[in-house]
């Protein structure tokens, strides 16, 4: 399945596929950007439902501080230049468990919000895990490599709405 995200920008369409962002963020986080590009992929067509969003008025607030999320967003929005980006940890739902509590994520245009929350069976403990030690030797730092990409292509593989829930509750 290959994800596009399109977006307008002063009335022209731009259309970004994973591999585009990949090329702007580089090979750190593939699956931190597969998560913004599903969840853009989800959120953006309830936002403007008649249309293309325009990139420049898309807010994003998070629980997931992840460069490669962040890198997708702003790409595609240019949500991080422009101050319309924010990490907020008020976001963070515990209740989901470790490997889903930062998972969430809450898009605004022209006055409309829509928050997501992710799915079980998409990030893994082993992959919280590495990705919270503060230092890695270099086999837990392949291993961790191995688990973005796998991440990535887990995601990429699957619907946006099989991957993140609308979060009626935001």
């Amino acid at each position: 399945m290959i994800s596009t995200i399109e977006v307008a920008d002063e009335g022209s369409a731009l259309v970004y596929s994973f591999d585009d962002v990949m090329l702007y963020h580089g090979p750190g986080s593939p699956g931190g950007v597969a998560h913004a590009v599903k969840v853009m992929e989800r959120v953006l067509p309830l936002l403007e439902p008649g249309g293309l969003p325009e990139r420049r008025e898309i807010e994003v607030q998070t629980a997931f501080a992840g460069p490669g999320a962040r890198d997708g967003f702003e790409m595609v929005t240019r949500a991080v230049t422009e101050g319309r980006y924010f990490v907020d940890d008020a976001l963070v739902r515990p209740e989901r468990g470790p490997t889903r509590e930062r998972f969430v994520f809450r898009l605004g245009y022209r006055g409309r919000r829509v928050t997501v929350v992710l799915r079980e069976g998409y990030v893994g403990e082993e992959f919280i895990a590495l990705a919270g030690m503060p230092q890695r030797t270099a086999e837990q730092e392949n291993r961790l490599t191995v688990l973005k990409r796998e991440m990535a292509e887990l995601l990429l593989a699957t619907p946006a709405t099989e991957v993140y829930d609308v979060d009626d509750e935001a």
